[in-house]
């Protein structure tokens, strides 16, 4: 189900072949990331400066920052090519040596969820990152032997969603390691309007502004409304998103005020209306909605637990005031484990 929400961060078929055109190609047209854009504009000067390739990178944060497009803007940057690649599709350690022995001189490897690299092809890639050579193993039995191949200097970009999946040793191989933040309304009210601009659609600022304030300060998910909303606008709307097509269109999705959708409501009323507002379990909340664990704590709790919505305790899920208020429905304070504070009705 979760596959399939217009606020899920993570990447569809959809998303792939559209994000290919919104894509920035420079640092100067990534909007957003301050701090992270200053020090790679340091970083790329300085190894321009002493033409060498750039420190190895492991860039992280929550899904939908724009990881990928951040690796991309760097190989433009740096004038060389980059090869993609995921931690789930290097299966064996010749698919990791095929290609390290495939990279040319100052190329750029970029290693999405990373955290799902087999420990034994991390073994592979220490070599790799650290001396820039390739161990591999001739023969079998007695008679075997390790051969050490040269490999061209290269740059290592990581992208995970999990930091603290990697391993110390794995993770002590990356010279910058960079943390990317929820977008702020005002960045992804500017990718709204750079978006549109690409897709050739006519939209107010009251319009861009409405989309941007219920992305969930995700830009991959502020181009998937802007997509839906460009539909409704075509069809109901006039061909213009204004304020009201925004607002309009939003509510047919069923995306509140604050970016939460139909799943996001129906995780919190199940914790209020089912366990009377917590603690419940984790497996116990996923059993409740017939969900994944995983998918509960990857996809649904990061948002609701920024916006204050949820508590996450040693005996489980709580949902705060804010969900109730949110929601409307009357707030009970809980009593203390000691018994010293009384339920109160609000």
């Amino acid at each position: 189900m979760s596959a399939e929400r217009l606020v899920n961060p993570g990447s569809g078929e959809e998303d792939q072949q559209v994000e290919k055109s919104l894509r920035p190609r420079r640092l100067a047209e990534f909007i957003g990331q301050e701090k992270v854009v200053e020090q790679l504009k340091i970083a790329i000067a300085a190894a321009q400066g002493r033409s060498e390739p750039l420190d190895h990178t492991l860039l992280y944060g929550p899904p939908g920052l724009g990881k990928t497009s951040l690796a991309g803007v760097l190989a433009n940057e740096m004038g060389v090519n980059i090869k993609l690649t995921s931690g789930p599709a290097i299966e064996r350690a010749g698919d990791l040596a095929a290609v390290l022995t495939n990279l040319q001189k100052d190329d750029i490897l970029f290693i999405d969820e990373i955290h799902r690299l087999n420990r034994a092809i991390e073994e592979v890639l220490y070599p790799a990152m650290e001396d820039f050579a390739l161990d591999i193993m001739v023969g079998k039995g007695p008679s075997a032997r390790s051969l050490r191949l040269k490999l061209p200097r290269f740059t290592a970009i990581g992208a995970t969603t999990r930091l603290a999946l990697l391993t110390s040793p794995l993770r002590d191989r990356f010279g910058s390691v960079m943390r990317l933040e929820f977008y702020s309304d005002d960045a992804l009210f500017d990718i709204v309007l750079r978006a549109a601009r690409i897709l050739g659609v006519e939209t107010t600022d009251d319009g861009a502004r409405e989309i941007a304030r219920r992305a969930r300060g995700t830009p991959r998910i502020v181009n998937r409304l802007l997509r839906r909303v460009r539909d409704y606008a075509q069809v109901v709307g006039g061909g213009t998103i204004t304020l009201e097509v925004a607002r309009d269109s939003l509510a047919r999705l069923e995306i509140d005020e604050l970016g939460l959708d139909e799943n996001d409501r129906r995780l919190l009323r199940a914790i209020i209306e089912l366990f009377n507002g917590g603690p419940v379990g984790l497996s116990t909340l996923a059993a409740a909605l017939a969900e994944e664990v995983d998918a509960i704590e990857d996809v649904y709790e990061p948002f609701l637990l920024q916006l204050g919505f949820l508590q996450r305790t040693p005996r489980g899920r709580i949902a705060t005031r804010r969900a109730y208020e949110h929601l409307g429905l009357p707030y009970t304070e809980r009593i203390n484990p000691d018994g010293s504070e009384q339920a109160r009705l609000w």
